[in-house]
C-alpha cells in the first residue's frame, strides 16, 4: 500500500495532507480528459470517413466550380470557400474528400479553440472538455463541419473569436486585438453573415463590463482595420459588378407577408440541429448571462455573440424561410453557454429541468448524430425526396451520370447544356469522363468563367433537364432542332428521387450563349 507523502514545511512544497486532497482532482480531470478525446476523437474519425464517401451537394458541387476559376468573389459568397477547395483538390484532386479535406481540418482547429475558450471563460477545464463535446456532439456541427460550404469556414472563424476574446479578458493584453481583428476577417472572407459576429462584438463591447473598458482604447479600431482590409477585395469586386452580391444577399431581408409558419419551422430546424437538451441549457445560460449585465459575466462573449443572430433570424423568420444552417456560426457560442450552467435570471423551480437536461445533454445529441449518420450511410429510413440528405446530396447520381456520358459519346457529343445551378453542379462533377457542361441560364453565378462561344454551340450537344416543360423554352430559341432522347432516374434503394429529360440538340444559331463553369478533364 503506497504511503502518503511526508509533510515538507517552509519550503513552499504542498504538504502530504494538501496532495491528499488534490490528487483526487487531478485523476478526475486526467480521466475526464481521456474520454473526451476519446469521445472527440471517435466523432472526428467519423466525419473524416462520412466526407469520403457521401456525395457532394449541389452547393458543394458549385462552389468546387468556383474553384476551377478563381476570383476575388463571387455572386453568392466572398472568395474563401473556393480557395479552401482549391487548396483541397490540389492535394487529393477532385474528389469528394478534397472538395472537404479543409472544412473538415479546419473542424478539429475549432475544436481545440472551442474547448480552450471554454475553459478559461468558465474558470473549468472539466467545462472546456464538456463544451467540446457538446460542440462536436450537435447535428449542425457534424454537418456543416465536414461539408464544403462557406458555414465550414465561418465557424472556426467563431470558435477563435471566442478564443481570443478569452484571451483578452483574461490576461488584458491589448494585442489579443490583432487576433479579433484576424478572426472577423477571416469571417468576413468566407460569409456575409460575419457580420453578426461583429456586431457580437459591439454588443460586448457596450454593454458587457469586460468590454466596455476597452470603448476608449484604438485597439478595437485597430481590429476594424484588419477586418476592412481583408474585406476589400470582396468590395472591389462588387463594385465593378453592380454590387450584385450585396443585392442579392440583402434584397432578401425581409419578403413576403408576416407569418409564424417559418418561426416555427426555424425554432424546429435548431432543435434537431442542437438537440433539445442543449439548446434548452443554452438559452437558460443565455437569459442569466444577460441579465448579469453591465456587471462581470463568465459567458458574456459567448451571450454577445449570440443575440444579434438570434434577434435577426427570429424577425427574418416571421416574414421569410430561414435555412436551418444560417445560424451555425453561433454553436461555437452556444455550447459554451450550454456548459457554462449559470441559471440566475431563472426560477429555482427550474433548476430540476436544468439537472435533466445536463445528464441527457450528450447522450440525445449522440443519438441524433448517429441516426443521421445511419440514415446517410444506408438510408434505412425510406423517406425517398423528403429525406433532406438525399434531396441535397448526389446520392444516385452516378448511373444518371454514367448514362449521360454513354449517350454523350453515342451521339459525339461535345458538351452537356443545362438551365439551372444544380443539375450544372452535380454533372460537372460526376460524368466522368468530364466534358464541359454549359449553364445556359445564369451567367450571374459564373461570371469568372468563359463563355460557350461557337465553335462550343454548333456541335451536337446533350441537353439535361428536370423540368422540360417550364426550363426548355430556355433553349428553343437558340436551336433548330431539340431531339428527345430519353429519361434517367435518380434512384435511392429503389425509391425514385428525380427524373431527368435528355435531348440533343443541334442548329445552334445567334451569339455566344452561357457560360460553360468548368473545362473537360485535364
Amino acid at each position: 500500500m503506497l504511503k502518503q507523502p511526508a509533510d515538507v514545511s517552509h519550503s513552499g512544497v504542498q504538504t502530504g495532507s494538501e496532495t491528499a486532497r488534490r490528487l483526487p482532482r487531478k485523476f478526475l480531470l486526467a480521466h475526464v480528459h481521456r474520454d473526451a478525446l476519446l469521445f472527440i476523437g471517435a466523432l472526428t474519425i467519423l466525419r473524416f470517413v462520412t466526407a469520403a464517401f457521401l456525395p457532394l451537394s449541389f452547393d458543394e458541387c458549385y462552389f468546387w466550380l468556383w474553384s476551377k476559376n478563381l476570383a476575388i468573389s463571387y455572386y453568392d459568397h466572398p472568395p474563401l470557400i473556393a480557395l479552401a477547395i482549391k487548396f483541397g483538390t490540389l492535394l487529393f484532386g477532385d474528389t469528394q474528400f478534397g472538395v472537404r479535406f479543409v472544412s473538415c481540418g479546419l473542424s478539429v482547429a475549432a475544436s481545440w479553440a472551442v474547448w480552450r475558450a471554454a475553459a478559461i471563460l468558465l474558470a473549468s477545464e472539466l467545462k472546456g472538455a464538456w463544451a467540446c463535446c457538446l460542440f462536436n456532439a450537435t447535428l449542425m456541427v457534424a454537418s456543416q463541419s465536414m461539408t464544403a460550404i462557406p458555414d465550414a469556414l465561418v465557424l472556426p472563424a467563431s470558435a477563435f473569436l471566442l478564443l481570443v476574446v478569452a484571451k483578452l479578458e483574461a490576461s488584458g493584453d491589448r494585442r489579443w486585438w490583432l487576433g479579433v481583428g484576424c478572426a472577423l476577417g477571416f469571417a468576413f472572407l468566407a460569409k456575409y453573415t460575419a457580420i453578426f459576429l461583429a456586431a457580437g462584438v459591439v454588443v460586448w463591447l457596450v454593454f458587457a463590463e469586460q468590454g466596455r473598458a476597452w470603448l476608449k482604447s484604438p485597439w478595437p479600431l485597430a481590429a476594424l482595420i484588419i477586418v476592412l482590409i481583408c474585406f476589400a477585395p470582396n468590395l472591389v469586386w462588387n463594385a465593378n459588378h453592380d454590387w450584385i452580391s450585396f443585392k442579392f444577399q440583402f434584397g432578401r431581408v425581409v419578403v413576403g407577408r408576416p407569418t409564424f409558419q417559418f418561426l416555427i419551422e426555424f425554432v424546429g430546424a435548431q432543435i434537431a440541429l442542437a438537440s433539445p437538451f442543449v439548446l434548452f441549457l443554452a438559452v437558460v445560460t443565455l437569459l442569466g448571462e444577460t441579465a448579469r449585465w453591465p456587471k462581470t459575466a463568465p459567458a458574456a462573449i459567448s451571450a454577445c455573440l449570440v443575440w444579434p443572430a438570434f434577434l435577426y433570424f427570429a424577425f427574418h423568420a416571421i416574414h421569410s424561410r430561414v435555412q436551418g444552417n444560417w445560424p451555425s456560426f453561433v454553436y461555437p457560442a452556444l455550447v459554451i453557454l450550454a456548459a457554462s450552467g449559470r441559471s440566475s435570471a431563472v426560477p429555482s423551480k427550474r433548476s430540476a429541468a436544468v439537472a435533466f437536461s445536463r445528464l441527457l445533454a450528450l447522450p440525445a445529441a449522440s443519438l441524433i448524430l448517429l441516426v443521421v449518420y445511419a440514415q446517410a450511410a444506408t438510408g434505412f429510413l425510406p423517406l425517398g425526396y423528403r429525406d433532406p440528405l438525399a434531396r441535397m446530396t448526389a446520392i444516385g447520381i452516378a448511373p444518371v451520370a454514367k448514362g449521360i456520358s454513354s449517350l454523350a459519346m453515342r451521339d459525339h457529343a461535345y458538351a452537356i447544356m443545362t438551365s439551372n445551378y444544380v443539375l450544372t453542379c452535380w454533372l460537372a462533377f460526376y460524368i466522368n469522363p468530364r466534358r464541359p457542361v454549359i449553364d445556359i441560364t445564369e451567367d450571374y453565378r459564373w461570371l469568372a468563367a468563359p463563355r460557350a462561344d461557337k465553335s462550343v454551340l454548333s456541335g451536337p450537344l446533350l441537353y439535361v433537364t428536370q423540368h422540360p416543360a417550364t426550363e426548355s423554352s430556355a433553349v428553343k430559341g437558340h436551336f433548330s432542332s431539340i431531339k428527345f432522347e430519353t429519361v434517367l432516374t435518380r434512384y435511392r434503394n429503389g425509391i425514385s428521387l428525380d427524373k431527368f429529360y435528355v435531348y440533343v440538340l443541334s442548329g445552334f444559331h445567334g451569339g455566344p450563349v452561357g457560360r460553360i463553369p468548368t473545362a473537360s478533364a485535364s
